[in-house]
């Protein structure tokens, strides 16, 4: 539980970073790599070769200089999801350093700048000890709406397919001429892993009021209360384990004298 909540407040950091970092940049320097990134997707349209995710040789072979125009310190920018509550750091790849740290953009599929004939894969864990991730990705609902948030802005999009689907079938995963697609993918069922969730959805006109409707919708009061208070509840656990070390540690001093 300690450990989820940090990590909560370790991805809230990384993302702030970026959007701070962002800033930094010019409507030049961030009009040039949108550009550059839209030239890949257009070279990938219908000669995309994908793999999954999740197997050994795709984790050690895993590349990150495709992607390198739309870092910002190592990352891409950030997915915001509030159903399941969560705002995760994106990575480009799906290497298991990536997919341990945050969500990983799965190589040879669209780059997440949006536009006709694109489709954007990103994977993420279920069940690690210290981070929910995609944990929760199985609560999703067909009319869920789904943030990128890159160097250029916020891309919004509507769930419209949930399905579950082989390993090795990527078929739902291709472009289809003229949309604008993104999905996000993990292992199912949880724990096992034979099989992967797929959460996918169409782009729709980005606005600030209903990404905030959708938010407030869907994030019960204790979740409000966790994301005001959680560095004072992280400060409060960090100084309850230090007083009960301190107890053990003074016994075990009178136990000795």
């Amino acid at each position: 539980m300690i450990s989820a909540v940090y990590y909560d407040y370790e991805s809230g950091t990384e993302v702030n970073d970026f959007n701070k970092e962002v800033e930094l940049l010019s409507d030049k320097e961030i009009d040039a790599r949108i550009n550059r990134a839209k030239a890949y997707n257009e070279s990938l349209s219908g000669n995309e070769v994908l793999h999954d995710a999740y197997s050994k040789a795709e984790e050690a072979a895993g590349k990150r200089e495709y992607a390198k125009m739309l870092e910002v310190h190592e990352k891409m920018g950030h997915v915001e999801i509030p159903r399941i509550h969560q705002d995760l750091p994106l990575f480009a790849g799906t290497t298991e350093r990536v997919l341990q740290e945050g969500l990983g953009h799965l190589e040879n599929t669209s780059l997440p700048v949006g536009g006709e004939s694109t489709h954007t894969v990103i994977t993420g864990h279920r069940g690690l000890p210290d981070k929910k991730l995609f944990t929760d990705l199985d609560k999703m609902k067909l009319g869920d709406m789904i943030y990128v948030h890159n160097i250029q802005g916020v891309l919004a999009y509507k769930v419209d397919h949930i399905d579950v689907i082989e390993p090795s079938d990527f078929s739902k995963l291709k472009i289809v001429k003229g949309k604008d697609q993104l999905t996000l993918l993990t292992c199912t069922p949880y724990m096992i892993n034979s099989h992967r969730l797929i959460v996918t959805g169409h782009r729709v006109p980005y606005t600030p009021e209903e990404a905030k409707k959708h938010e407030a919708a869907q994030e019960p009061w204790w979740y409000k209360f966790l994301n005001v208070y959680r560095n004072y509840l992280i400060g409060l656990a960090v100084a309850l384990i230090l007083y009960l070390l301190y107890r053990l540690w003074n016994k075990r001093k009178k136990k000795v004298t």
